[in-house]
């Protein structure tokens, strides 16, 4: 497997070959990471220069000082859109209810900023500025 989850904490060094997903809107990077919340393994975003990660769940933007960050090389992003993943999408978490949920990536306010696709919501669900933004339409990691 090329792919590997490292833990982290928000005061850690970025490993090596962690994976940019895109830019905040300021045009810092964006890191692919995942971390825990309310029972659920969610697929995040952690910006090294706000040493802060971040998660999208029930409407809101929550901050998380733990989490783990993706590592690896050989992946791609594929478009996609209404919840559709590519057959070979990186699953990066799940809900409660063993849903399983995808790393996905959407240009929003002038970024570029990475997520959770959920399924069964037909949509991905972005962190920014404090709340949580559905899109439609979005690339998947594979």
């Amino acid at each position: 497997m090329d792919h590997k989850w490292i833990a982290r904490n928000v005061r850690d060094h970025l490993p090596p070959l962690a994976i940019v997903a895109g830019y905040d809107s300021n045009r810092d990077p964006i890191y692919v990471a995942r971390a825990r919340h309310n029972g659920e393994m969610l697929p995040a975003k952690f910006i090294p220069n706000k040493k802060q990660a971040y998660v999208s769940w029930g409407g809101k933007e929550i901050t998380k000082n733990d989490f783990e960050i993706l590592t690896g090389h050989k992946h791609s992003w594929h478009p996609a859109k209404g919840g559709k993943v590519h057959p070979g999408a990186l699953r990066a978490g799940q809900t409660s209810g063993g849903e399983p949920l995808y790393v996905g990536r959407a240009y929003f306010a002038g970024s570029l900023t990475p997520g959770k696709v959920h399924p069964s919501h037909g949509c991905l669900y972005i962190s920014y500025g404090g709340a949580e933004k559905r899109l439609e339409e979005y690339e998947v990691l594979v």
